[in-house]
């Protein structure tokens, strides 16, 4: 449980010079293409609660690939951080990013504060390098701050273990389900959280975490398929072939996603797609939305969420990108993979003695080691096991190394860091 219980929340909220259970959230366009990348505040607005974190609240566990920053415009102190990734840097690495320029919607959580703050917003490029970055002012007596109305989707908790200041609050979100497939909707959600919590270290913390069912109505059943010529009238506009790649199951509509949820206490989401195709998609501290009818919905849906909420990165390799993400010369942010070059940083503490590395995988094999091939790329990039949740859908669970990394998430939202 969170070392902040709810009823010292408003006080130390006020302390730091923060409103008392308000959220301000601030949404941005990201545009450019491949070589470009330009961030253009869009519009403010505030609702009533806060379910973020209260601990640790200046710091970030993960670089990600971007990061927003609040600090007190008096005195520099920064109040709140976040990391991030998004859509649009994964499409600047497309080939369509080369002669195409888009621009996709970002939106952000923060909590409100109490006085005039200093806003900035920095997206990284492959290399950990500011590729964008906007610093803007926010004063919360400004009256263009549009002030939100709860939304009125009928709602009910999986698991509700405590206050949204005491746990991490999950929203699983319905996506191409009717009206009266609602019950279908609550089953799944029901399946989905059960699948997370068979795992570890999610079992583990189990009580830490608060899953709530959003039963959103989509005018159609199931989900739009661009590549047989379907599209449906869902919720949240998702659809597949996202890229061009045909399994890649996503919603560009994050503003109109966020809109749906004023009034629920949330800060992850996932969102479940009502279709027995298989694929989805995660993307670190915006969204998991994966389908619900596919054989593989139990693993995937963990899979996805390991993207989401602890930003671990896919450990299997195909070799077909139109370019590479990782270079030998930066270690990545994800903290299952490592090029070596700052191996110390990651596992090298779990490696049993007189590992080899690179490491051989051979039948049977159930250690800790450093095997060759992950974040698509065959070559260069290394992960921490022979099999894991985020590698295959056929492994039993994450990898110690996984595990690990899951865990050290999950106490960074959960209890403050001794200093």
């Amino acid at each position: 449980m969170k070392t902040v219980i709810s009823l010292f929340a408003g006080l130390l909220m006020a302390s730091m010079s923060f409103a008392a259970d308000e959220t301000l959230r601030i949404d941005y366009i990201f545009s450019g293409n491949d070589r470009t990348a330009d961030i253009s505040l869009d519009e403010l607005s505030r609702f009533d609660g806060w379910a973020g974190r209260t601990v640790n609240m200046s710091e970030v566990p993960l670089r990600g690939n971007g990061m927003i920053m609040m600090k007190d415009k008096g005195n520099g102190r920064i109040l709140y951080a976040q990391s991030f990734s998004t859509l649009f840097q994964e499409w600047q690495c497309t080939e369509e990013a080369v002669h195409a320029r888009r621009s996709f919607e970002g939106v952000f959580l923060l909590p409100m504060p109490d006085s005039t703050v200093e806003i900035t917003v920095n997206l990284f490029d492959i290399k950990g390098n500011v590729s964008a970055s906007l610093t803007h002012d926010v004063d919360p007596t400004d009256i263009l701050i549009r002030r939100l109305r709860n939304s009125d989707v009928p709602a009910r908790y999986v698991l509700e273990s405590g206050s949204p200041s005491e746990c991490i609050d999950v929203a699983i979100v319905a996506e191409g389900y009717s009206e009266d497939e609602a019950d279908k909707f609550y089953d799944d959600a029901k399946k989905a959280v059960e699948s997370i919590l068979a795992h570890e270290p999610f079992r583990s913390y189990k009580d830490r975490f608060n899953f709530i069912a959003v039963a959103l109505p989509s005018a159609d059943s199931g989900v739009s398929v661009p590549s047989a010529g379907v599209w449906k009238d869902t919720a949240l506009k998702s659809h597949f072939d996202t890229f061009h790649m045909d399994r890649y199951l996503t919603t560009l509509r994050i503003r109109l996603l966020h809109d749906r949820l004023v009034g629920i206490p949330y800060e992850h989401i996932v969102i479940l797609a009502n279709t027995d195709t298989y694929g989805g998609g995660g993307i670190y501290n915006s969204y998991t939305l994966t389908t619900a009818g596919h054989e593989a919905f139990a693993p995937v849906v963990v899979h996805e969420f390991g993207h989401s909420f602890a930003g671990l990165a896919d450990e299997y390799y195909y070799d077909d990108m139109f370019v590479e993400y990782y270079y030998p010369d930066i270690e990545p942010w994800e903290q299952n993979i490592t090029t070596l070059h700052d191996f110390s940083a990651k596992w090298e503490d779990m490696l049993p003695e007189g590992a080899v590395i690179p490491s051989q995988v051979k039948d049977g094999c159930r250690q800790v080691g450093v095997y060759e091939g992950a974040g698509y790329q065959s070559k260069g990039v290394f992960r921490g096991y022979p099999d894991c949740r985020m590698k295959t859908n056929s492994a039993v669970d994450f990898c110690p190394v996984c595990r690990r990394a899951v865990s050290r998430i999950i106490e960074f939202y959960t209890r403050e860091a001794s200093r």
